[in-house]
């Protein structure tokens, strides 16, 4: 009788727990001969899916880790990934024609010539004609832009080619500006400036009250991040719609977009100082690959990338990037001689092992 007792009381317990929708169950204990109890299980539930099953230990599992188990083996397929990154620098700026601009205006606030408006809106116009060779008839844009005057002229330009059905959304994003050069520059202190950057390294010298290459990788590195989420999510895709057709255009400075590069491509400084800088107005396309990855040689030339700055080896990593999946891996990667170099000997010795052995 205690021992019914006991479990009658165990009940209650689990019925304050509860939500009020929630299944109770109540073991009851009936005794037989020889002190042995058998044991009855009654349910009182308000939805049968909703029921606490009890296992023969005694603990209950919770309906909400049921649901949670149910919709992780559901998940919808993820959206699909843009058909190409754009990557555009802005158009010749007042600064690019006269350098001392920067000792009386804040490099934020220097804007386009009219050779750069002009450039912008030219560079909108070859983007589209890029596109319309897919033939689709959905295709969009999305834009990211740095806030920084000439950037935000040039999107403006490049934005006449396209009406408004055909721009997804843009986002104006901190992270996608100028390397910083320090505040307002002396003309002739920033020349030593930059003769002292090539002795020192153009990738780790930082400008005084200024930034390095590196602390921009750093920053793209969070943009690269939050990019990467916007097209796990879909952030581009209407709801209910999986567009295959979305083109992200990203609008910013020379320096900025080959650090980009960089890292999403996971080059080295030696391979990234060996880069060109974009042209005003000029792209460089990362493209869908038959495999869901982006590759540069899905829209350039090996020759145009060599002017770029590619090597032999970055060209070969852009090859597999044709046709990799996304979360490959590339165990073959070319850079990994530029390391080791004494792959060549021992492939050299076991060759002579296996003519020796012969």
């Amino acid at each position: 009788m205690a021992l019914a007792q006991f479990c009658f009381s165990a009940s209650l317990c689990y019925n304050s727990c509860f939500p009020r929708n929630a299944t109770l169950s109540l073991t009851l204990c009936k005794p037989l001969k020889n002190g042995v109890f058998s044991f009855n299980t009654i349910q009182c539930c308000a939805s049968q899916r909703e029921a606490i099953e009890h296992s023969d230990n005694g603990l209950a599992s919770f309906p909400e880790k049921h649901l949670h188990r149910k919709s992780t083996t559901r998940t919808k397929a993820p959206p699909p990934r843009p058909r190409r990154i754009i990557l555009v620098r802005h158009g010749q700026s007042e600064g690019n024609v006269d350098e001392s601009v920067y000792t009386r205006v804040s490099d934020p606030k220097i804007g386009l010539t009219e050779k750069g408006l002009e450039d912008a809106e030219q560079c909108g116009k070859r983007i589209r004609e890029m596109i319309e060779k897919d033939k689709v008839h959905n295709w969009k844009v999305y834009f990211y832009v740095s806030p920084y005057r000439r950037g935000v002229e040039t999107l403006k330009g490049l934005g006449r080619a396209f009406e408004r059905s055909r721009i997804a959304g843009m986002r104006e994003e901190p992270r996608l500006r100028e390397q910083d050069f320090g505040n307002f520059q002396d003309r002739e202190k920033m020349r030593v400036e930059k003769a002292i950057r090539m002795l020192y390294g153009r990738f780790f010298y930082r400008f005084p009250n200024g930034e390095s290459a590196a602390d921009v990788y750093d920053r793209i590195t969070g943009f690269r991040e939050t990019l990467r989420a916007d097209i796990d999510i879909g952030r581009f895709q209407p709801p209910g719609e999986r567009n295959p057709n979305i083109n992200l255009v990203i609008v910013s400075h020379g320096l900025t977009l080959r650090v980009f590069l960089m890292r999403w491509y996971k080059w080295t400084v030696e391979q990234f100082e060996r880069l060109n800088n974009f042209g005003n107005g000029g792209v460089v396309v990362m493209e869908r690959g038959y495999g869901g990855r982006y590759s540069l040689l899905m829209h350039h030339t090996e020759e145009e990338l060599r002017e770029f700055g590619l090597t032999e080896e970055m060209l070969s990593d852009q090859e597999w990037q044709k046709y990799a999946k996304p979360g490959e891996l590339n165990y073959d990667c070319p850079t990994l001689n530029s390391f080791f170099s004494h792959f060549d000997n021992d492939c050299g010795d076991e060759n002579e092992n296996k003519i020796n052995s012969s």
